[in-house]
């Protein structure tokens, strides 16, 4: 035990981590300090968060997120105006602009390389070709019909299929992950893809340093490109207050060859096979998609490795080469229509949201939710409580164990407005729900990496894939209603203390930062 203790104490999260804190007493210090003992800082400082407050109101943010800030300025009128200046929002660099302003222009080429089938679709379904067309301009993605999809509603049932398949690559593998964790899962991975190495496979590896601080050693890049697995890291976790921090990458992409790829909520660590418990059974899905689609795919992952790689703009977005051959869609049947989709930070177009609110609004029957965290804005709610007192049957399905405390404090906080509106939320009894999942009317789905939170729906790089009548439809609603029978419908928020009331309120202000 003690040396669990040590060796924790010592890792690099914990290092870091009380860095931070460090630089943000001081700036605390600093600005509580000088204030009380300085007549004309005092003076400056209210008038600094005076402009403040101003240039919140226009400000691009939405209302929730203003209010938030508003709040921490209020109660620490100088720190609070530092801490923005640190954390505020997606706040990029004119630096970090030019790096990345590229990567939505290769994705544009790389859309006209794998013609899509909208026309098609709006012959299908006009309602469904409007959503289709957002993300096409939103997301500078084509939708692909004729893709066979096949739902997966476990970590664990995924798991031998995904091995299956990256055993087949003859070409190139290319993985995107927010948390890699050393274990079954990752050596089951790790000893294909050092094969395919040996075969000439082109083997590429990205992950998020944040979301891999504790789940892998520091070197853990340099330990795979030393076996000939290129591998980049998405902003390493520095000990220093910045901004950077704020944005992660949070998408789940395997591609195989550009044929076969795969998304959701399942990262590459045990616990989202349930061979490690971690807060009872770990509830999560994904999809595999076999087609043009997964095109898609592989343009937002080269995308992100040109960015890493610091290519952008010179010429090194030219994916041609990556493009399967014609002969590969021979023997792809498959019905519906697939729209992967991405979504950055870095344009102030919230695509994770406004599909989300696509399916909302256009439900006629029945909408169905999974999300491990439920912290949504005024529009997001106002939108759930229209489509229920409308008649339309809205479920959400959240954790009954939960794996951060107060993010489910503040999740439970949204619990009385919703029910009071006739929203249904039922709590997963068996453990954690990961899963990040919309079914609507038998007809819509959509499976990814985007949470039902701030931070997913506005600071971090996501994906996932809309579908439309597709192949694996029945197989996903089969599993909603299974995990609704293991879940516990709410009829009432739980009866709480008062003091415990205060502090969900209190919640209220800092949800967006959290």
């Amino acid at each position: 035990m003690k040396k669990k203790i040590k060796r924790f104490m010592t890792s690099r999260v914990v290092i870091v981590y009380f860095l931070i804190a460090v630089q943000l007493f001081l700036i605390f210090w600093m600005a509580v300090g000088f204030s009380s003992r300085f007549y004309f800082y005092s003076l400056l400082t209210s008038l600094i968060s005076l402009v403040f407050l101003l240039y919140l109101m226009r400000s691009s943010h939405n209302m929730p997120y203003k209010i938030a800030w508003m709040a921490v300025a209020f109660v620490f009128p100088v720190f609070g105006v530092a801490l923005y200046l640190i954390f505020g929002g997606n706040r990029l660099s004119s630096h970090r602009k030019r790096k990345m302003r590229f990567m939505n222009k290769a994705l544009k080429k790389a859309a006209a390389l794998e013609k899509g089938d909208r026309e098609k679709l709006e012959a299908e379904s006009p309602s469904a070709a409007r959503q289709s067309k957002y993300l096409e301009s939103a997301s500078f993605t084509p939708v692909s019909g004729n893709c066979e999809t096949r739902y997966f509603a476990s970590g664990e049932e995924m798991f031998p299929v995904l091995l299956e398949e990256l055993g087949k690559a003859e070409r190139y593998i290319f993985l995107e992950y927010f948390i890699i964790g050393e274990g079954e899962m990752w050596d089951a991975v790790h000893g294909i893809l050092l094969e395919k190495v040996r075969q000439g496979v082109d083997v590429r590896v990205i992950y998020d340093d944040v979301g891999c601080a504790v789940s892998v050693d520091r070197h853990f890049d340099a330990a795979l490109r030393a076996e000939g697995i290129d591998c980049r890291i998405f902003q390493r976790f520095v000990p220093f207050l910045t901004a950077r921090q704020n944005n992660r990458d949070h998408r789940k992409i395997c591609v195989i060859d550009g044929i076969t790829s795969f998304t959701g909520g399942v990262n590459l660590a045990d616990e989202y096979i349930n061979t490690v418990k971690r807060f009872g059974y770990w509830k999560d899905t994904a999809v595999m998609i076999r087609g043009r689609a997964s095109w898609s795919f592989t343009a937002m992952f080269l995308t992100m490795w040109d960015y890493l790689c610091g290519n952008g703009g010179d010429g090194q977005d030219d994916y041609s080469a990556f493009l399967p051959p014609p002969e590969a869609w021979d023997g792809i049947r498959g019905s519906g229509w697939v729209h992967p989709y991405t979504d950055t930070p870095m344009d102030g177009e919230p695509v994770g949201e406004n599909v989300y609110l696509g399916l909302i609004q256009q439900a006629k029957k029945y909408v169905w939710i999974t999300t491990p965290y439920l912290i949504v804005d005024e529009l997001m709610e106002r939108s759930l409580l229209h489509a229920a007192r409308c008649g339309v049957d809205v479920r959400i399905v959240t954790p009954g164990i939960p794996d951060k405390l107060l993010i489910n404090e503040t999740t439970k906080n949204c619990y009385p407005s919703l029910l009071a509106g006739g929203v249904k939320i039922y709590e997963y009894t068996p453990g954690f729900v990961h899963a990040k999942g919309f079914l609507c009317d038998d007809e819509f789905a959509v499976v990814g990496s985007v949470n039902l939170d701030y931070r997913s729906l506005y600071l971090h790089f996501e994906c996932g894939a809309w579908m439309y009548r597709t192949d694996c439809l029945p197989a996903v609603k089969r599993d909603f209603e299974e995990t609704l029978a293991a879940s516990r419908l709410l009829t009432e928020p739980d009866k709480i203390s008062g003091i415990r009331k205060l502090f969900r309120a209190s919640l209220d202000f800092i949800a967006p930062l959290l």
